[in-house]
């Protein structure tokens, strides 16, 4: 007779207090600041993922980038953990920069003159909720960083990805000929 294998759990029910570990070992109440800033990471990713399974065809090259982007993620968020052994490179942020000039480039004349309002194409949507939610991992990250000291690549990476994921976003609404609808201010 083949005995049967328990299966894993995922409840450690070592939080069940309000407290969670990090990478570290050290314990912490579930209200730390580094827990609001991985958790806005985490909520980050989750949208990236959505994102990348509603690019198609024509955008696969972004699908790829965001993959990569994702996978980088888990790097920022170490370093929010306090892990001394898992680091985002300076490369990273390179490449990163790389790719946002690369798209900037290849946008229409004066594409950024204007407020636009967010949305524009059900793409464009998410994109504009994925930036709102790395802007508030890039403040969580700030937070974090008066009571741990974060390298300076970490917030750089965050504030860079939120212009990237704007430019995104710009670039599949013209992509598909969307005409924008921008904020006008009135008296």
């Amino acid at each position: 007779m083949v005995a049967k294998k328990t299966p894993l759990s995922v409840s450690t029910k070592t939080g069940d207090q309000g407290q969670s570990g990090l990478i570290t070992g050290k314990r912490l109440p579930k209200d730390h600041p580094v827990f609001a800033a991985v958790g806005s990471l985490d909520e980050l990713n989750s949208w990236l993922g959505l994102i990348v399974v509603q690019l198609h065809t024509e955008f696969e090259t972004y699908g790829k980038h965001l993959q990569t982007i994702q996978e980088t993620l888990f790097y920022v968020g170490a370093e929010c953990a306090g892990s001394e052994k898992v680091q985002l490179k300076d490369s990273h942020l390179q490449q990163l920069e790389k790719w946002s000039e690369t798209l900037q480039h290849s946008m229409a004349e004066n594409w950024h003159t204007q407020f636009v309002l967010p949305g524009g194409t059900e793409l464009g949507a998410y994109l504009d909720i994925a930036r709102s939610v790395c802007r508030r991992a890039e403040r969580d990250a700030v937070g974090l960083s008066a009571e741990l000291e974060l390298r300076p690549v970490v917030l750089k990476y965050l504030n860079r990805l939120s212009d990237y994921l704007y430019v995104l976003r710009c670039k599949v609404n013209q992509a598909v000929a969307h005409k924008e609808k921008f904020f006008e201010a009135t008296d």
